[in-house]
């Protein structure tokens, strides 16, 4: 399972040029490549930016970040009031331990 699996060797042969033994021989005719067409790329479609679309953009941008905003506001003011009235329990607890 964690043992590395490695690809297995290319079988192609490799290829040796022939030296020539005299000096008048000519090397061998090496093929021409076959020519290769290429592919038209895939149509991709075009996106149109209109203006209802940037409305809509445009309010969908504003309604998430009054959500957000009011959210972070109910949570703000949450935690004032929780820390006024750990404040005034305090100072009551405070008052009636020193009254015995």
């Amino acid at each position: 399972m964690f043992t590395p699996k490695y690809p297995l060797p290319d079988t192609a042969t490799q290829v040796v040029p022939l030296q020539p033994t005299d000096a008048t021989a000519t090397p061998p005719a090496v093929p021409a490549p076959a020519t290769v067409t290429p592919t038209p790329a895939p149509s991709r479609a075009t996106v149109q930016v209109t203006p209802a679309a940037v409305a809509t953009g445009t309010a969908a941008v504003l309604v998430v970040g009054t959500v957000l905003v009011s959210t972070l506001l109910a949570v703000a003011v949450t935690a004032a009031s929780v820390a006024l009235v750990a404040v005034v329990l305090r100072l009551l607890l405070k008052d009636l331990n020193h009254k015995r």
